[in-house]
């Protein structure tokens, strides 16, 4: 849950600094379809519960249109010292990205939510070895 990690984790973030307790600021590139853009904004991880759950907060803004998105997560041992993970999350898009169809953003949602898994899956990797 550190800006370093969480960069190299959330897909499309090029700039992540934190600003406050559990606060960043983001700038994240993000191509959909035929219409790529910067957007700016904030990432806030809240409602953390220690090893258990927590939620994230994202808030881009772009000349494209503004994305809101709250995520939660939920930790939980699995089978041989593993952890399990799940999640759920709503999104609420305006501007020129609204508009591009819920086909289009659902692949690009299943995109994303596999960079970001495999992203995980590797920042563990790479802290397990060190």
């Amino acid at each position: 849950m550190n800006p370093d990690s969480l960069s190299r984790i959330i897909p499309g973030v090029t700039n992540l600094v934190k600003t406050a307790e559990n606060i960043y600021k983001s700038v994240v590139e993000i191509k959909i379809g035929p219409v790529s853009g910067f957007f700016e904004g904030t990432v806030e991880l809240s409602e953390i519960a220690e090893n258990s759950s927590f939620q994230l907060n994202a808030r881009q803004n772009s000349k494209i249109g503004n994305a809101n998105a709250i995520v939660n997560f939920r930790l939980f041992s699995g089978n041989n010292s593993e952890t399990n993970l799940s999640f759920e999350g709503d999104v609420k898009l305006t501007g020129l990205l609204a508009s591009m169809g819920q086909r289009v953003l659902s692949g690009v949602s299943n995109t994303l939510i596999k960079q970001f898994f495999s992203n995980m899956d590797v920042e563990i990797q790479k802290q397990s070895a060190a």
